[in-house]
Parts: C-alpha cells; structure tokens; sequence
C-alpha cells in the first residue's frame, strides 16, 4: 500500500498496518535468536553425554598386555543409543593410526588435539549428520605395535534427537510468540481506539456547530498531544471571528457612504427636473457633477483600500526620489487650482517595497495636505533612509491636528473634527494598511517649524510582508 493511501487510513487502522509488519519482523527476528539458542543448548546438553562416553571408554583402555585393549560399556552403550535417538560409533587409535579400535573411518577432527582437551564438531558418517566428541591423552605405557606416546577416543552419534529437540523447542517458540503477536496487535488497537475517543467527539462537536458558530473549542478534556492542535483553531477562528467582524463593519460603512452619495444625486435630479430657470438647472446639474466626483473618488478610495488590505505584495526596487517626483507631478495640477506651493525634496535613494501600492499611499498623503491646507499654503514631499529603513514625508503649513485626532485618524471614515472640506476618510486609512503591510507605521507628528503637520510612512529593511487580511487598522 502506497503512503498516501495509507494516510488516508483511520488511525486505528493505519497504525495497525504499520505495527503488523513491524512487530511480525521483530518476531522472526526473535525465533531466529531462540533457534540459535536452542541448538547451542541442544549440544551443551548432548555433548555431556558424549563426553560422559568418552571418559568411560578412557576409564576402560588397557596397554598391561603390551597391547592396545578396551573394555567396552555395552550397557551404558545401549542406553547413550536409545537418548541419542539413533546409531552410536565409537574408534580408539593411537596418534599414528597404526592401532585403532571400532569405526576407523570416522571423521577426524578438523583441528589439530591437545592433549587433556576434548575437541566436539559436526561431521557426515554414512551419509548422516553426526556429532563428534575427541579427546587425546597420553598412553600410560608404549603399545608394542607402535611408537606413539598417546591415543585417541572418539565417540560420535546422530543429531536426530538434537533436531527433533531443537525443532520442537522453536514451533512452541513460535506458537508462543503467535499468541503475543495477536495479543499485542489487540492491545494496541483497544489503546488507540481509546486514545482516539476525543477526537472522535472533538470531530462530532465541530459537525454539529452552525456555519457561523465561531466561539472557541473545549481543550480541557483533550490529550496534551491534541491540546496545541485545538489551540491553532481557535486562534485561528478568532482571526476569522474578527475578519468577518471587519468585513461586516467595511461593508456597512462603505454602503453608508454610497448611499448618501446616491440619494443626494437622486435629490439634485429630482431638483434639475422640477427646475423651470435654466440656470438653476445648470447650477443643480453642476452640483450633481461635484457630487459625483465624490462618489467615484469614494469608490476608487474603497476598492484601493480593498486591495491595499488583500493583494499579494510584490516586493521590487524602487527610486525614492523618482516616486516622489512622480506622485507630486501627477498632483501638481490639483495644488496650482488651489495656488498651493508643492515641493520636493529627495535624492536618489534606492529602497524595497510593493511599488504601486507605496505610490498609491504617498499620493493618499499629498491629496489629503492639499485639501485641507488654506489656499496658498506649502506643501513638500520628501524621502529619507537610514540603516534602519526608508520613509516617505509629507509636510505641510495648514492647520495641523491635535494629539487626540493624530491618535484616531488613519481609522477608515474618521475625519477630523475640523474638518469643513467633503471627504470619506479613507486616504489616512489607506496609507496606514499599506505601511503595516509593508511592517512598517503611519506617523502623523506636529510640523518642527510652526503650525502645520508631518505625515510619514516608515517601512525597515529587510521587512517582512504581513499575511494579507480584510483590514488591519484598528477600529
């Protein structure tokens, strides 16, 4: 089964399938390690008894004749035949071979004997499987028919019952290990079954919520595995929660502007057409033309700070100065209709950032001063960087703010109390959504010299663009 398919598995079922083979090769893994103790127990076991054959055979050797003579155990024969399960050789030579009593061609052994030492290997004698005992020692006297100094007893017999032992010992090994295999798999599975159960709530809790039911999840009777999970969700509901809160808020506002842009064009149609004097029809077709004007400015300046809020930043180099020089040229034409002085004081500065959506905030900021400062006023554009970032100034000689209106303004449809000149109160609100998006602020400060008002964006190097949301200036 292919990973992906498996990930789409319940977990009970998932671990199931990733615990079966795992265990069923630690299993094998483990009765191949019973098997290789059950033959090593099998011949520690059997090999005494050679040995014990063995020594009863070098008990019963006898040179007092001048020759080589055994007394054999026939008995004790007999009864090492009937536990061996099978045939029982036996050969006593000496070193030389010259004498030898019993098999003489059983196997030798595959090293060379020290005396006193017995030797146990694994031969093939007649086609049969066999294991081994050797053992040298030294003749108590010479045999007349050689000159060696010592002989060798060997005693070998069938590893039929040590197979038959060890076979049997590894199938109640693995029946054994069967009956873990099983319980462990049910095992496991009731854990997970129980360990899964408040998900499972978890899960019928969240169906069974309405669509806009956004209050937070329970945690306190979840794993502390699941608890960060839950916690995620419930941030992240809250985000949503607020965003739906702002959305709401937006579009009540902005519906609220448009209507009374709407109805007071319905009024002044309603007037142009009631109107008998041809120019009082002219002066209320002007009137609906201005109002107009404000209604579409109004639009864009919502459909900016729409996009301003959610569009993906694409970050770019930018010149400061050209973009100071350009937002002051395309506004040159609304500052000389009010004989405002529009200047531009920046060098040639490069800086990152999204560059049409800076260019749209520091336009926001030049319309704003040219509105609201008196007829022949000053008004100047300026950039600046430093090692910590970039910002865009505009300052002007109007009448300023006080320190409660710098506070509010930048809120979308907050004006200043003051204010006598027809707006939506969005510019403020544009400027500073694209500065946070940009990880920078809006600042709004008293002008240094005399009355007047400093407005700036200041974004740092090396910023990190926020996640795009419906609004971010507080409400």
């Amino acid at each position: 089964m292919r990973w992906k398919h498996l990930k789409r598995l319940s977990l009970r079922r998932g671990i199931f399938l990733l615990l079966l083979p795992m265990l069923a090769i630690v299993t094998l893994v483990e009765l191949r390690i019973t098997d290789v103790d059950a033959v090593a127990a099998a011949n520690a076991a059997y090999d005494r008894s050679l040995l014990g054959a063995v020594k009863s055979i070098d008990s019963n050797i006898s040179t007092q004749s001048g020759g080589l003579s055994v007394e054999l155990p026939y008995r004790m024969f007999e009864f090492f035949e009937l536990t061996a399960s099978g045939q029982v050789y036996f050969r006593v030579a000496t070193s030389d071979g010259l004498v030898e009593l019993g098999s003489a061609d059983l196997p030798e052994p595959p090293d060379k004997l020290n005396p006193g030492t017995p030797v146990f290997y694994d031969a093939t004698y007649f086609r049969e499987p066999v294991r081994v005992a050797a053992y040298l020692r030294e003749l108590d006297r010479p045999v007349a028919q050689s000159a060696a100094k010592y002989v060798m007893i060997q005693v070998a017999e069938s590893t039929q019952s040590r197979q038959e032992f060890t076979r049997s010992f590894v199938v109640r090994a693995a029946a054994r290990d069967a009956v873990i295999l099983a319980l462990t798999m049910l095992c496991a599975t009731a854990a997970v079954s129980l360990a899964v159960r408040p998900l499972a709530r978890l899960g019928k809790e969240v169906a069974a919520r309405k669509g806009s039911d956004l209050t937070p999840l329970e945690d306190t009777d979840l794993p502390a595995d699941v608890r960060p999970l839950v916690q995620a969700v419930n941030h992240h509901m809250a985000r949503t929660r607020e965003l739906v809160t702002q959305q709401r808020s937006f579009l009540d506002d902005a519906s609220h502007q448009l209507r009374t842009h709407l109805t007071t064009l319905q009024m002044q149609m309603d007037y142009a057409l009631r109107e008998q004097d041809q120019q009082g029809v002219r002066s209320a077709v002007e009137a609906a033309r201005e109002e107009l004007a404000r209604a579409t400015r109004s639009t864009q300046q919502l459909l900016t700070l729409a996009r301003s809020d959610t569009v993906q930043l694409r970050v770019g180099d930018l010149d400061l100065r050209e973009l100071v020089q350009e937002v002051a040229v395309d506004l040159l034409p609304q500052a000389r209709a009010r004989q405002i002085d529009l200047g531009v004081e920046a060098a040639s500065q490069p800086a990152t950032a999204d560059r049409s959506l800076m260019r749209e905030a520091l336009a926001n900021l030049v319309a704003n001063a040219i509105v609201y400062v008196p007829e022949r006023g000053r008004v100047t554009v300026s950039a600046a960087a430093d090692q910590l970032g970039w910002s865009l100034n505009v300052e002007d000689n109007g009448p300023g703010l006080s320190e409660e209106e710098r506070q509010t303004l930048g809120v979308r449809f907050r004006r200043g109390v003051n204010s006598t000149k027809s707006g939506s109160g969005l510019g403020l609100a544009i400027a500073r959504s694209i500065a946070q998006r940009h990880g920078g602020v809006l600042r709004l400060e008293p002008r240094a010299a005399g009355r007047g008002l400093s407005a700036s964006i200041w974004w740092p190097r090396g910023f990190a663009a926020t996640a795009p949301t419906f609004a971010e200036a507080p409400r």
